[in-house]
């Protein structure tokens, strides 16, 4: 038994520092490795192979997407799947034109860290100017490097809506009423696709909702999780 946690885009376990201490009761908490494959299959199944037999798991943002196939893969070992500020949605075609000029840059141009400015625009305004915070955050895809960042960036995001009935376990999704990255919408759609999935709103987040509401996130897992197996 035990949580397994999945992180966001250029994020890595230190996203979890405040929320796995949290998550104890479930057991021991297992990070996924999200930065040597290039599909989301290929992720979910190294997901798979280094997860306990059982688990809950968690999936945050781009974790999301990747939390969707583990469930979908082997829906007898998840007992619980957690969806946090994620989506059904896939990439529209200008997102994938954005994302092909990024990772398409010269060669020569070394990675050179994540914008301050676009990681301050997942954070709730009144966060959005902590410096520490932003700078912890982009310490993180720091410590990733170039490689994973063009591996994630280029990672295909197809839209998952015509499969969300294929999750057969417990699920619980998250969103935050103030996240400019991932709408309440999005979040509603994966309640309704998904067979008996129950939905929370959390108030006073950003995207960052592990960061900016560890307690809150934790108490919703924790409670959900035990009215799932009682």
């Amino acid at each position: 038994m035990g949580v397994v946690l999945l992180p966001g885009f250029m994020l890595d376990a230190g996203m979890w520092e405040e929320l796995a201490p949290l998550l104890a009761p479930m057991g021991p908490v297992h990070h996924g490795d999200l930065f040597q494959d290039d599909t989301l299959a290929g992720m979910a199944a190294r997901v798979l192979a280094d997860a306990p037999e059982r688990f809950v798991l968690v999936g945050f943002s781009m974790g999301g997407f990747v939390a969707r196939e583990v469930a979908r893969m082997a829906p007898g070992r998840v007992r619980a799947l957690v969806l946090v500020a994620t989506s059904a949605r896939g990439d529209s075609a200008s997102q994938q034109a954005r994302r092909q000029a990024v990772a398409g840059r010269p060669e020569g141009q070394a990675f050179r860290g994540m914008s301050r400015a676009a990681i301050a625009r997942g954070l709730h305004p009144d966060r959005a100017g902590d410096a520490a915070l932003v700078d912890r955050l982009r310490a993180m895809g720091d410590r990733l490097g170039g490689e994973v960042f063009l591996r994630q960036t280029l990672l295909p995001r197809p839209p998952f809506d015509d499969r969300l009935g294929e999750i057969a376990c417990p699920t619980l999704v998250v969103a935050a009423a103030q996240d400019a990255l991932r709408s309440v919408r999005e979040a509603e759609e994966l309640r309704d696709g998904i067979p008996g999935a129950r939905l929370a709103v959390i108030e006073g987040s950003g995207h960052m909702v592990p960061i900016e509401a560890p307690a809150v996130l934790a108490r919703l897992v924790l409670d959900f999780v035990a009215q799932a197996e009682t």
